[in-house]
């Protein structure tokens, strides 16, 4: 009787999260912060989208070749940012867009790869992630990525640290509330690389995951893990349809 009861709380509790609209966090954010992000020449992170646009024609390896050398102009990568994590081939595994960043820059022989959260790497996301803004989220419909996206589900199900929270605990069962005088946000990651004001500066979804862990007083994951890419999988599978907002700004 005892299991029967739960599963029908379980099962309720899936049925609201599943009738309650999606927000992105920009919903939730004061005018003054709202306003800063829709203004592109007041948006800090267009500091980064500009660096990038640098570094896409920048050639660089041992075949002396460029992003644009290969791909041409950056709209020709419309679309691509809102379908990743995906599966990469090569490895069988999946990928997130900086991996596959970091693939291509590989593949060209560069001497010195540019680590995870580096500004480089940041500023080239920023501005592919700027090419489809105003897109609905598509994450691939990909069977392959079966395995890595119930691992990003239990996960974010998971009650993790000293604080014994989970991510759904906040952002399902309490999104729209106040911690520490914050809005509990839905956390859709519909604009990363993003720019947020308590950073200082532009940081990726796997460093605002690693914010949370730390948080809750959990051992957080290395940066590029295949936990933090089946966590992203998995939340731009929840954020599905909803739009691009590359580069956003949070506080």
């Amino acid at each position: 009787m005892t299991r029967l009861f739960l599963a029908a709380l379980l099962l309720l509790a899936a049925t609201a999260w599943a009738q309650t609209p999606r927000r992105s966090g920009f919903a939730d954010m004061a005018p003054a912060t709202q306003a800063m992000q829709q203004d592109d020449t007041a948006n800090p992170a267009m500091l980064w989208v500009l660096e990038g646009e640098t570094l896409w024609t920048t050639r660089a390896g041992s075949a002396e070749k460029s992003c644009a050398d290969c791909h041409g102009e950056a709209a020709s990568m419309r679309g691509v940012a809102t379908r990743y994590p995906a599966h990469d081939t090569a490895t069988g595994q999946p990928i997130d867009l900086a991996g596959r960043v970091q693939q291509c820059r590989a593949e060209r022989q560069l001497a010195a790869p540019w680590p995870r959260e580096s500004q480089p790497l940041l500023a080239l996301g920023a501005y592919l992630g700027l090419q489809s803004r105003g897109l609905p989220v598509a994450p691939p419909n990909d069977p392959r990525l079966a395995p890595a996206l119930a691992l990003g589900e239990a996960l974010y199900r998971e009650r993790r640290g000293q604080l014994d929270l989970s991510c759904a605990q906040c952002h399902d069962d309490n999104a729209g509330g106040r911690l520490a005088g914050s809005v509990i946000p839905q956390a859709h990651p519909t604009g990363y690389p993003l720019y947020r004001l308590e950073w200082q500066g532009v940081g990726s979804l796997q460093r605002r995951l690693r914010n949370c862990m730390v948080g809750v007083r959990s051992e957080p994951f290395a940066y590029g893990s295949a936990e933090y890419i089946a966590l992203e999988l998995f939340l731009m599978r929840r954020a599905d349809g909803m739009l691009l907002e590359t580069p956003a700004v949070r506080p």
